[in-house]
């Protein structure tokens, strides 16, 4: 585009559903996760994240599920660190009140929260928001858009719905989510094939397949071993069927992807 102003933002996969964000000066960290195993799950791929992986000015939590929200790793943070989380989830998970020193902010579809130069749309998403085992507090799923220099969807967890695009809006980059951690994905998720007819009609400049390829039960190695090793692949691969105007980045664990976006 001749004349367009081009501006960078940066993603780096640490594995899982975890990502920093940089854009506008700012770094925001999704759904951290530094954990080397959680109850039955092990880690099977990519490094524990290091140190610096737990800088950010701000950090996103889709839902109270363990895997998203742990608590070990969000006890991480430095001090002062500004936390978005499901609206309820101190109620349905005490620990978040125990957190030394960071600044928990509860949030729903439709608010905007400004952290610094971005502004942060919180949009929802369609995933069992509930702490598991099942208790009787509630929360919603959630997804949130990061706009600074650039609009960044983090979808967190959620399957495809009919409003997704009008939901999330115009963004030129997505961070979705292709597979999971168990040979099986239910409801309220997207496999590759999903995740492809996601970008298709959310239609963004650049994508980065995510939540796959790191977390694995222990003892089942063996099973679908398929759906450990091949979302990855296989997002890029619909995608460009589906979607090829999107350019599709796909980092190995602990990579980084600078992104040039036109406008």
């Amino acid at each position: 585009m001749k004349g367009a102003k081009r501006v960078p933002v940066e993603i780096t996969w640490w594995g899982h559903a975890t990502c920093t964000v940089r854009d506008a000066n700012t770094r925001v960290l999704t759904d951290p996760l530094f954990a080397r195993r959680l109850a039955h799950l092990r880690r099977r791929r990519g490094a524990v994240p290091p140190a610096e992986a737990r800088r950010a000015d701000a950090v996103l939590v889709s839902h109270l599920h363990a895997d998203h929200l742990h608590l070990p790793s969000l006890a991480a943070l430095d001090p002062g660190t500004r936390l978005l989380v499901p609206r309820g989830a101190p109620r349905a998970v005490p620990g978040l009140r125990r957190l030394p020193g960071l600044w928990v902010t509860e949030v729903a579809p439709g608010d905007e929260v400004r952290i610094g130069e971005l502004l942060v749309r919180v949009v929802p998403a369609l995933h069992d928001g509930r702490r598991l085992p099942v208790g009787p507090h509630r929360s919603p799923a959630l997804g949130y858009v990061v706009q600074g220099e650039a609009r960044t969807y983090f979808a967190g967890d959620t399957g495809l719905f009919d409003a997704m695009a009008e939901e999330v809006g115009p963004v030129d980059v997505a961070l979705l989510p292709v597979g999971g951690w168990g040979p099986y994905l239910g409801e309220g998720h997207l496999d590759a094939g999903r995740a492809a007819r996601a970008l298709a009609r959310l239609a963004p400049r650049a994508a980065v397949p995510v939540h796959y390829g790191t977390y694995w039960p222990i003892g089942m190695d063996a099973v679908r071993p398929h759906e450990f090793h091949a979302p990855g692949d296989e997002f890029v691969r619909l995608a460009a069927a589906l979607a090829p105007e999107v350019a599709v980045h796909k980092p190995r664990h602990g990579e980084s992807v600078r992104l040039e976006i036109a406008r």
